[in-house]
């Protein structure tokens, strides 16, 4: 069996993720499309407008055969370290051949060289990061200047469109990890990852968030276009979770030192988070109040959502290395041979409850955040949340 894998969100999941299973059902030569998908919280900082398990369900009638959780710590984390992440776990599958990811531009050839210059930090690259970096611009972005310094050759699209550089993350992780797949980037169509319009039947989910919720003629029409018909009867009953205030008392809760050892935190953020809480007491108001040049507005949120979960580098950074497990969610009924593949690789195949003693001592402290962010997920939506389950659809 030869598996392609995704790494994905979906929230929610709408056309443009239909169309993406679809071509990689004619592109990848693959015979399963696995997806390892994040759970209640998702890489901007936010909670997901629907629980792990609608998510999955939706995935599956979309046309993935299984999805996996992708863990908590990894989830919210950075770009390098939530792919680092997610390809350690799709790694530890030996059927799991291409990784699939969508792009704004890019072949498999030139995201590799791209991942492949990136990692090379030498003394000429070090000196382009120290210059780009004296004006207060971002990490992240000083690192992207400063390849390119030195790297000529690279097709700038590649670092700095969003997608393309989430893709170029996955090709570092697939090189860091020695994995034995192959990228397989897939052009978008539609609206952009932060494009806000809402467009005929191809608009993002950053649009498309923007509208759940709304009661007017022109949202229910715009979610219907854009959405599967299964994703639009839950869209209709769509209820926001209110996790921002939740993170608001967690920060107020917290000292400087735990907010100081959240992956995105540092050069003393802590404390200007901390100072600000007083007179921006909103969640809303203090984002605005801490945004800069060097913390954009996903970082700042994540450092709160890493906060809120009690994420802390050092464990995220252990994870990424250890040993852990793969988690099912959702599979295809009857797909007994995916099932069976997924358990023979390097991690667990947790499915459900009985499964926990096959975890070891990393992987254990992984998991118990994963059930800590679920927990929370579930008192926020006011619904009851099973853990630890797998829907058979």
């Amino acid at each position: 069996m030869k598996i392609c894998a995704v790494i994905c969100e979906y929230n929610p999941f709408h056309n443009g993720h239909a169309y993406q299973l679809a071509r990689i059902r004619m592109m990848s030569g693959c015979d399963r499309v696995v997806c390892l998908m994040s759970g209640g919280f998702t890489q901007r900082g936010e909670a997901a407008v629907f629980d792990k398990y609608t998510r999955a369900r939706h995935a599956v009638l979309g046309g993935a055969d299984a999805v996996l959780e992708l863990p908590a710590a990894f989830a919210s984390a950075p770009a390098e370290l939530f792919a680092r992440g997610a390809v350690h776990i799709l790694a530890s599958i030996p059927e799991v051949k291409v990784l699939a990811f969508g792009c704004e531009s890019g072949t498999a050839d030139t995201f590799m060289a791209a991942a492949q210059a990136s990692l090379r930090e030498d003394k000429q690259f070090k000196t382009a990061l120290k210059e780009h970096m004296q004006d207060g611009t971002s990490y992240a972005k000083a690192r992207t200047e400063a390849i390119l310094a030195v790297n000529a050759d690279i097709d700038e699209a590649l670092l700095t469109a969003p997608n393309n550089m989430l893709g170029v993350e996955y090709c570092r992780a697939i090189l860091a990890e020695n994995a034995d797949m192959v990228p397989l980037p897939i052009v978008r169509v539609g609206g952009g990852y932060a494009d806000a319009a809402l467009y005929k039947d191809f608009s993002s989910a950053t649009a498309l968030r923007g509208i759940l919720g709304e009661k007017t003629a022109r949202a229910r029409r715009a979610l219907k276009n854009n959405l599967p018909g299964y994703v639009y009867a839950d869209a209709l009953s769509f209820a926001a979770v209110p996790y921002g205030a939740a993170a608001m008392c967690a920060l107020a809760a917290s000292t400087a030192e735990q907010v100081a050892a959240t992956p995105d935190c540092s050069e003393g953020l802590e404390n200007r988070l901390r100072t600000m809480l007083r007179t921006n007491p909103s969640y809303d108001a203090l984002i605005e109040k801490s945004l800069s040049k060097r913390y954009t507005r996903s970082r700042i949120k994540r450092i709160l959502l890493q906060n809120f979960l009690g994420i802390r580098l050092k464990d995220v950074r252990t994870y990424a290395e250890a040993p852990l497990y793969c988690r099912t969610l959702a599979v295809r009924a009857g797909d007994e041979e995916l099932l069976s593949a997924i358990g023979a690789g390097k991690f667990p195949l947790i499915a459900r409850k009985s499964d926990l003693p096959l975890l070891k001592k990393e992987a254990l402290g992984c998991f118990t955040l994963d059930t800590h962010a679920n927990a929370l997920y579930s008192v926020l939506a006011g619904v009851p949340l099973a853990d630890c389950e797998t829907l058979f659809i």
